[in-house]
């Protein structure tokens, strides 16, 4: 199946890599940078403003002037501890041990308020947990922080006790997440990863491209990797089936970085206006 990139995503992905300062008061990124980034991306100017405005309304973005008057758009607080928090599981994709423990997410939820138990489910699913049992959940424990701060985001943290622990019987604990996670459909999409930008990284290997060859390769492959962090819990390797496509995949992607990010950059940065890069 071909990947598919939605302009919301593509922005999101966008001011992950290349519209975040070092201070919270950097200047915004002007909405004519935005459609100038995003057209080399193969998206026409009214479906970025009609993304970006999606995306205001969420809270994510917030409409601000840069210091040259011109219209743009900064992070918000939320949005920059979202992106905070997948930078741990984008970028840093450590090999865990088994011995690092769990962490439980047991959950109860008033019948009256039964769309917030489907809010729970869902973003607990997409941060990574394994459904053990109905109203409890399981993941790595390295995930505590981020889990913490999204359910305080989304005031849900008050149906939700979290608890630290270890597997101690009595199913084999990789029987036991064969049944808490999908890990065929999981293994698929590390495939599909590795099918569309694995070629890419070869290529860059035989010969160098351009700057815009560098931020637009970049990014679509920043753009599919960054789901699968999520939709994979990252297990110690005795609890996965032989010849997991996990490893491979995230080996793929740290090289296209290591490669494509900086040199992405010096495409983001030429021909923008003076306040578009402002110093730290």
């Amino acid at each position: 199946m071909a990947e598919q990139h939605t302009p919301r995503s593509l922005i999101v992905s966008l001011y992950g890599a290349y519209g975040r300062g070092r201070t919270r008061d950097e200047a915004p990124m002007p909405v004519a940078e935005l459609i100038r980034l995003l057209g080399v991306l193969g998206v026409d100017a009214p479906s970025v403003r009609s993304s970006v405005s999606r995306l205001k309304r969420r809270g994510l973005l917030l409409p601000r002037r840069t210091p040259l008057g011109a219209a743009g758009y900064a992070l918000s607080d939320d949005a920059r501890q979202l992106l905070i928090d997948g930078d741990r599981r984008i970028y840093a994709r450590a090999e865990p041990e088994l011995s690092d423990g769990w962490v439980i997410a047991v959950f109860s939820v008033p019948e009256a308020e039964r769309h917030k138990r489907h809010l729970l489910r869902s973003r607990l699913a997409r941060l990574g947990f394994g459904s053990a049992a109905p109203g409890v959940w399981i993941a790595p424990a390295r995930l505590y922080e981020e889990t913490r701060h999204t359910l305080e985001r989304l005031e849900l943290s008050s149906y939700v006790d979290l608890f630290r622990g270890e597997h101690l019987g009595y199913a084999a604990t990789a029987e036991a997440v064969s049944r808490w996670w999908d890990l065929p459909a999981i293994a698929k999409l590390h495939e599909e990863f590795l099918a569309a930008h694995e070629p890419v990284l070869r290529a860059w290997t035989a010969s160098a491209g351009t700057a815009e060859d560098a931020y637009r390769d970049y990014l679509f492959a920043l753009d599919s990797w960054r789901r699968l962090p999520y939709a994979d819990p990252v297990l110690p390797a005795e609890l996965l089936p032989v010849d997991w496509p996990g490893s491979r995949s995230a080996a793929v992607f740290a090289e296209l970085h290591a490669r494509l990010h900086e040199a992405g950059a010096a495409f983001v940065q030429a021909d923008g206006p003076a306040d578009r890069r402002p110093e730290a």
